[in-house]
């Protein structure tokens, strides 16, 4: 009899319980990603799908990024393997067609031998050559870093712009407090969710944004290194050049003097 009354003292106690819980979750209704996407207001629905698009356009810049990038260090890679082989720009010139950067740096010091043919000074020819490879080298510098400046605007903006989201939604949740005149899980836990959905996904659309933007950052340092070797070969082609010049005008004045 008595475990009757104890069974049944139980049962009085755990029924409203129980069914507290259910009226509960169904007041909280769907907490999945999606389902709190939907349930979210068009402010904080907005930040979502703003922060989704910053995130997908992070890892395009990536795809595209990594296949120009390699692209360009095999081009520079044979510029500097093919450049100490040749003997002189002319030849330079003629043989590098297919690569971009090295037919470039060729073309611009054979340019500037071209309009500095009369002058007398070799070493103002000098200056002026690598006044124009230094031109060639930012230029090359500046059209590979095209684009990443956009992943370092997403890496230090995106999480705010998420906490703007949560904020958003935390607020929402204190006006439903208000409204509902009650402080019910089941009230105040959605907007809550969508707040803290928000500042996720910034943080998606965020740490991958500032990895990948150091990353590039590195990877693009180290092809300007190598542009600057291509155009350190190109002004040893000039110097070489210049000299042999230099020792052509000089062998007619000679024999004339020997006369």
């Amino acid at each position: 009899m008595m475990k009757l009354r104890a069974v049944a003292f139980l049962s009085l106690i755990v029924s409203p319980l129980a069914a507290q819980a259910a009226d509960i979750q169904h007041g909280l209704g769907d907490l999945s990603p999606w389902g709190m996407f939907m349930a979210a207001d068009v402010v904080v629905k907005s930040v979502m799908v703003g922060l989704t698009m910053a995130s997908v356009l992070t890892w395009t810049i990536l795809i595209a990024k990594t296949i120009e990038l390699r692209l360009a260090r095999r081009d520079v890679a044979r510029s500097i393997a093919d450049l100490p082989r040749m003997p002189s720009l002319a030849a330079a010139h003629d043989q590098l067609a297919r690569q971009r950067v090295g037919r470039a740096f060729v073309e611009a010091a054979v340019e500037e031998l071209r309009a500095s043919e009369l002058a007398m000074d070799k070493t103002g020819v000098k200056e002026r050559v690598r006044s124009r490879l230094s031109r060639l080298e930012l230029a090359a510098g500046r059209q590979l870093g095209g684009g990443t400046g956009l992943l370092a605007t997403i890496g230090s903006t995106a999480p705010f712009v998420g906490l703007f989201g949560t904020v958003w939604g935390i607020m929402n949740s204190f006006i439903g407090i208000t409204k509902a005149q009650t402080t019910n899980l089941a009230v105040v836990a959605p907007g809550i969710a969508e707040a803290l959905l928000a500042t996720a996904i910034g943080l998606v659309a965020a740490i991958p944004a500032v990895v990948i933007y150091n990353q590039f950052a590195r990877s693009i340092s180290s092809y300007r290194a190598l542009v600057g070797d291509v155009s350190e070969e190109v002004m040893r082609m000039t110097s070489r050049d210049l000299d042999r010049m230099t020792t052509r005008a000089a062998r007619p004045q000679e024999a004339v003097h020997g006369r």
